[in-house]
């Protein structure tokens, strides 16, 4: 039964287990389509409702899709082979443009904030009951968020900006609801949705982020929330502009109901203004993350919303792992209070990076984007040939089938190990990797 992997098990969660293994250790392939209820039930020797639990609790983790008649298939980006796992390994002495992670030249050191928060903790130990966020940090979040504009409402401090995400959508969704989601967008929260059983609705960006239009017409196919960028968009570089966020407003506002997510990871590396869209709708939150301006080590992100929203995670979070390290709160408050971290140097270092090559490829006759953050988006036909060819040249780009739903193809470049010397021969070897596949698209 599909070739040398056999499907176990006599009950529901057994079955399900089965199958999830098999796509995990790689012997049941993303696309591979699942015996039909009936015949696995006969080979199994369980009644064919068995089976049908089984494929259902699958379908719910984002490991199968099912579509009636045509039966039930492996997902090509199963819950279990995670997007991230789309990559290649850069060779021997090249430079990987596919990770990406900030620069650390860029990021401050963390020792002093660690030894400060440290003292501060055998001063004043932290044990159970205390509030789940430091005052301090808490403080210092809100005054930063109330000076870009975010509706005031409640706290809460995760494990990243992902881990917010996460908790919020399950807050108010259940299996089966569908999500408007970026496409291209974050490989990471692509795979988040269908793991948490919701449907991925794709809705276009340009520079200026999502398009309204399409984000209406995915709130109209039945979206009960919608995730938007705002600032340094991975993979495109879009910031959603103010002119867009008005127009992104007014199609919110027709929506009340939706459950508005704003991920804001950009914040402190770029030198764009934030334009929220925080309580157009009831149901919101605005995510920020410490990972590119102080490390992804330090594996914290500053969550805020309405009321509800920010109690149900919280109340959550409780019942697992109770609270994000003070000792890591301190620290990042430290590192706040003593402007270890400088935005503007940071934004200029990526800014120089991203706009040289820019400016490069469009030079050569390669289009390419990035308005903000450290990625810069470059669209092409095909992306196997490119990233064959650019590892050849001594470079890892990531192909596009880490951040696509819909979308047409792309490579993704990281410009944070990039020295300005490096782009112009970077810019030469992109355009020579693309045009043997793409002379139709340049001629």
């Amino acid at each position: 039964m599909l070739g040398e992997y056999r499907i176990k098990g006599r009950g529901a969660a057994e079955i399900a287990d089965s199958v999830e293994h098999g796509v995990g250790s790689g012997a049941l392939l993303p696309g591979e389509p699942l015996p039909p209820l009936r015949e696995l039930a006969a080979e199994l020797g369980v009644n064919p409702n068995t089976v049908a639990a089984a494929y259902r609790t699958l379908r719910d983790r984002g490991v199968i899709e099912t579509a009636g008649r045509r039966g039930s298939r492996v997902r090509q980006r199963p819950a279990t082979a995670p997007r991230e796992a789309v990559r290649v390994e850069p060779p021997v002495g090249g430079v990987d443009l596919s990770t990406g992670n900030p620069d650390p030249a860029l990021l401050p050191s963390l020792t002093e904030a660690l030894a400060v928060s440290a003292d501060l903790a055998a001063r004043a130990p932290v044990l159970y009951g205390a509030p789940d966020a430091d005052p301090r940090f808490a403080a210092l979040a809100r005054q930063a968020l109330d000076a870009d504009g975010v509706r005031g409402g409640p706290l809460a401090v995760t494990s990243g900006s992902l881990d917010a995400i996460e908790r919020v959508l399950a807050t108010h969704l259940r299996p089966g609801d569908a999500v408007a989601v970026e496409d291209p967008g974050w490989g990471s929260l692509l795979d988040l949705v269908p793991a948490l059983g919701l449907r991925p609705l794709p809705v276009p960006v340009d520079d200026d982020g999502p398009l309204p239009a399409e984000l209406e017409g995915a709130l109209g196919r039945g979206a009960r929330a919608a995730i938007v960028t705002a600032r340094a968009q991975n993979p495109t570089g879009a910031a959603v502009s103010a002119v867009r966020a008005r127009e992104l407003r007014t199609v919110l506002a027709a929506h009340p109901g939706t459950l508005l997510i704003e991920d804001d990871h950009g914040h402190g590396i770029v030198d764009l203004p934030l334009h929220p869209l925080a309580g157009t709708t009831s149901r919101w939150a605005l995510v920020r993350s410490t990972a590119k301006a102080y490390g992804p080590d330090l594996r914290l992100a500053v969550l805020t919303g309405d009321s509800l929203t920010v109690d149900r995670v919280r109340g959550r979070q409780r019942l697992g792992p109770g609270w994000v390290s003070h000792l890591l709160q301190r620290a990042v408050a430290h590192l706040w209070e003593t402007g270890a971290a400088d935005p503007a140097r940071v934004a200029a270092a990526y800014g120089a990076r991203r706009t040289a090559l820019v400016d490069a490829l469009t030079a050569r006759g390669v289009p390419a984007r990035g308005r903000s953050g450290m990625n810069v988006w470059v669209p092409v036909r095909d992306e196997t040939g490119p990233v064959a060819r650019l590892l050849q040249a001594g470079w890892a780009a990531a192909p596009g089938a880490r951040f696509r739903l819909g979308s047409p193809p792309g490579l993704r470049l990281t410009v944070s190990p990039l020295s300005l010397a490096d782009i112009e021969c970077l810019a030469d070897d992109v355009a020579a990797a693309l045009r043997p596949a793409e002379a139709a698209r340049y001629d």
